[in-house]
């Protein structure tokens, strides 16, 4: 429905004289000598726009007097004449609708496109303000909907956001949300594992061998280590020669075995003591006649201090909500029965593993699921099977949910583990028996001492340009074979960079582009007149 309004603000009588003065037009138009020219319409479009809710209304004053105003639907909004130079324009229902005023020379004085919604858009953002005060969100009305842009703390808000201002405006009206979380959504999650081992083991074994063989009767005792032998002395290989000199006899009455590395004559049937090398001990040994006896006897003393530490730091980087897996480390096969005589083969993962699931709250804080992983293949408790060897596996691990801020540390495991172990071996009796007892014994003991600790530091994060990040291969140079043979480096000492993007020039109008070459030849194909193409750090040239 098309309304037209005199500045009274009542209709304008335009049935039965319009359509005369329009018949008139039309007959000296025809009956006139002068012929008529045709000319060109002249269409005007709305120069501002006036937003409305249901049931509200603006009041404008123009810069002219005007005579008439039109309203294309007055259903959706409607206008009263206050005077020539006031207007009155309210809502009625949700829409658009279109408003001209023209003074008496038909000149358009004013002209707006007038938008209808259900609520007051004051009265939104006084709503969003008290509902979210940490959320900057501005509220803008076009043709029956209303759009959401700014920022937002959570992502959960965007929804809640959304259906406030759609539970506000009423079904009628199209609610459109474009709003931006402000807190970045990508968490970078670094883990670090310390764990020191200390370990201490003591070993004092004795060992003794005896032997008699007074009055034909042969006795030992020995105990211990394989630590040597006692045998008769063989003098066999020695040469024969004249000892009648050294007990003051004839020549020729006495010959005695000459021993050619002592410059000594020996005694026939005499006791000769042999040791063995020890493996891996530090061995004090003792070897004579003592009561009649042949003794030999070995102190086996050992003592052995281990240090083991391991530092392993993996950091790996998810968007909130997601979760994300590490793993620095290996598969070992394990062989096992499928039946019908056949093996299969499965794996087993080991090595450095990490799994977080990280959630950003609203006040920028971070929620994590973390289950951080070390293990490592062990002898200890390993099996045999069918003649496979299966390791076992030495694992570090946890799993747990913590809180922290961007940046913020926390020790979400720790170990520290202290064991003893001590073994006596002794002969009865003998072993009890002060000092010389110890030959008679074997002592050892064992302490093993471990402390880890698993810290967990998550960051908030966002991509950066390319030219920022540091790579542990930038700088390195292989050397050459004059630095290898001459300076004994496998390195050289170059400073070079690895290649990354760059900007390409701007780029200057010329014939078509038919190949691609290096940015390095950019400023050639310059000097010659042609032009470059349009990706950054590369360069087209014909």
């Amino acid at each position: 429905m098309t309304i037209h309004y005199n500045t009274q603000g009542r209709p304008a009588k335009k049935a039965i004289g319009a359509a005369i003065a329009a018949a008139l037009a039309m007959a000296l138009a025809a009956n006139s000598a002068v012929p008529v020219q045709a000319q060109s319409a002249k269409i005007t479009e709305p120069n501002s726009r006036i937003s409305l809710a249901v049931s509200r209304g603006k009041l404008v004053t123009l810069p002219a007097a005007v005579e008439d105003v039109f309203i294309a639907e007055n259903g959706i909004a409607d206008v009263q004449v206050r005077s020539p130079r006031q207007l009155y324009i309210f809502g009625k229902r949700s829409g658009e609708t279109s408003f001209y005023a023209t003074n008496a020379a038909g000149r358009v004085v004013y002209s707006a496109e007038i938008a209808v919604i259900g609520a007051e858009i004051s009265s939104i953002d006084q709503m969003l303000s008290l509902a979210m005060p940490s959320a900057d969100i501005a509220v803008s009305t076009t043709n029956n909907f209303v759009l959401l842009t700014g920022t937002i703390a959570d992502p959960d808000d965007a929804e809640e956001a959304e259906n406030l201002v759609q539970a506000y405006v009423g079904d009628d009206t199209r609610v459109v949300s474009r709003l931006k979380t402000a807190t970045p959504m990508q968490v970078n999650l670094k883990v670090r594992f310390a764990e020191v081992s200390r370990t201490l083991a003591k070993e004092i074994n004795g060992n003794v061998l005896t032997r008699d063989n007074t009055g034909g009767f042969l006795f030992g005792l020995s105990r211990g280590r394989n630590f040597g032998t006692i045998t008769d002395f063989d003098t066999s290989a020695f040469p024969n020669l004249d000892a009648s000199s050294l007990f003051g006899l004839p020549t020729g009455s006495i010959s005695l075995p000459f021993n050619p590395n002592t410059g000594q004559f020996v005694t026939p049937g005499g006791t000769q003591f042999n040791f063995n090398q020890s493996s891996g001990l530090n061995t004090i040994q003792a070897a004579g006649r003592l009561f009649g006896l042949d003794i030999s006897t070995a102190l086996d003393i050992s003592e052995r201090v281990g240090l083991v530490t391991t530092l392993a730091s993996p950091n790996l980087t998810t968007i909130s909500g997601e979760t994300a897996t590490f793993l620095a480390g290996g598969r070992f096969p394990i062989p096992q029965s499928s039946g019908f005589g056949e093996v299969s083969v499965t794996y087993q993962d080991f090595g450095v593993s990490l799994s977080y699931t990280p959630t950003v709250l609203s006040n920028g804080r971070i929620s994590i699921r973390v289950a951080p992983k070390v293990s490592e293949l062990s002898s200890a408790g390993a099996v045999r099977i069918n003649g496979f060897e299966i390791p076992a596996i030495s694992t570090r691990e946890a799993e747990t949910t913590v809180e922290l801020g961007s940046g913020e540390s926390f020790m979400i495991a720790g170990l520290m583990q202290n064991s003893y172990s001590s073994t006596v071996d002794k002969t009865p009796g003998l072993a009890d028996v002060p000092v010389i007892g110890n030959l008679f014994k074997s002592d050892g003991y064992r302490k093993n001492e471990t402390e880890l600790m698993i810290v967990v530091t998550p960051y908030l994060v966002k991509p950066v340009s390319e030219n920022q990040i540091v790579l542990p291969t930038d700088g390195f140079k292989q050397a050459n074979d004059f630095e290898r043979v001459f300076m004994n480096r496998h390195t050289s000492t170059g400073t070079g960079d690895r290649p990354k993007p760059t900007v390409a020039p701007p780029v200057e109008s010329g014939p078509a582009i038919s190949s691609l070459e290096a940015p390095a030849k950019t400023k050639t194909a310059k000097k010659n007149g042609k032009s470059g193409g349009a990706a950054p750090g590369f360069s087209f040239d014909n």
